[in-house]
C-alpha cells in the first residue's frame, strides 16, 4: 500500500502548465536551500524549516501547506517535532516517511543536547543541562520522573527514568531512590520531572517528596543538589526557590 505522502498528489499532472509549475517549485526549493546554507539561525521561518524537512519524504510537490497545517495543529516547531508519529500521520499528506523524518530531527536534537553535558560537571554546565532537559521533556503529554545520579565530580553516572505519573511516593519512593544511588555509586543526584500543563511551578506534593528524598539522602551521604521542573513555559529550580 502506498504511503500517505506517496498518494498525496500536490501537482496535477494533467494540467498543461505542469512543467512550469514544477520549475517554479524547484526554484522555490533552491531559494530555500540557499537561505538555509548561507543565512544565520533565523534564515528560515518555522514553517519553512518544516517545509524543507518534508522535502526528503515528499520529493514532488508543495510541502508548504502541510508545514503550515502542522504548525497550526501543534502550536510550534518543537510541538511538531515532539508529536506522536501516529498523530502526525493523521494530518493530510503526512505518511510514515514524513513522520519518521521529523522524529529523526527530534532525536538528533536530543542527542546533540545530551552530548553537551556528558562527561562534564553538571553544576558547572547548568544551562546545557536545562537545554537538554527542555528538549527532552517540555513537550511530553505525560508527567515523567527522572533522577540524574552523579559522581563525586558531579558528572552524570546514570539518567534514570523512574516512571510516568504524578510525583508522589507511589511514583518515586525516597528509599528506592537512595538505594539506587548506592547501587550505582552516586554521591549526589538531581531530581527532574515535567508538568504537561506547561507551567513549571512546583506543587505541594513536589516540595514534600523532594524534602523527604533530601532528608533520606543526608542520612546516607547522598546530596540532592536540586529538583528541576520542566514545562513548556520554562523551568523551575527548587534549590533556587530555597525549597531544599
Amino acid at each position: 500500500m502506498p504511503e500517505a505522502e506517496d498518494s498525496f498528489d500536490f501537482l496535477d499532472s494533467a494540467a498543461p502548465d505542469w512543467d512550469a509549475g514544477k520549475a517554479a517549485g524547484d526554484g522555490h526549493r533552491a531559494r530555500l536551500r540557499a537561505r538555509l546554507l548561507t543565512g544565520g539561525a533565523e534564515a528560515l521561518a518555522d514553517y519553512e524549516v518544516l517545509e524543507y524537512l518534508l522535502y526528503a519524504a515528499i520529493p514532488r510537490g508543495n510541502t508548504k501547506p502541510i508545514a503550515k497545517t502542522l504548525l497550526a495543529q501543534y502550536g510550534s516547531l518543537a510541538g511538531v517535532l515532539n508529536a506522536d508519529p501516529k498523530a502526525l500521520q493523521r494530518v493530510k499528506g503526512v505518511g510514515e516517511n514524513s513522520a519518521a523524518a521529523l522524529k529523526a530531527v527530534a532525536l538528533a536534537a536530543r542527542r546533540m543536547a545530551r552530548g553537551e553535558i556528558m562527561g562534564k560537571p553538571l553544576l558547572g554546565s547548568w544551562q546545557a543541562l536545562i537545554d537538554y532537559l527542555t528538549t527532552d521533556m517540555a513537550h511530553l503529554t505525560v508527567e515523567r520522573v527522572r533522577v540524574l545520579y552523579l559522581d563525586t565530580k558531579n558528572r552524570l553516572i546514570e539518567d534514570h527514568h523512574v516512571g510516568d505519573g504524578s510525583i508522589d511516593e507511589a511514583a518515586i519512593h525516597p528509599r528506592e531512590v537512595i538505594r539506587r544511588a548506592m547501587d550505582v555509586g552516586a554521591s549526589a543526584m538531581i531530581l527532574v520531572h515535567n508538568h504537561p500543563s506547561g507551567s513549571p511551578e512546583p506543587s505541594r506534593a513536589d516540595i514534600q517528596i523532594t524534602q523527604r528524598i533530601a532528608e533520606a539522602g543526608r542520612h546516607m551521604g547522598v546530596t540532592v543538589h536540586d529538583h528541576v521542573i520542566i514545562g513548556r513555559e520554562g523551568h523551575t529550580s527548587l534549590r533556587a526557590k530555597g525549597l531544599i
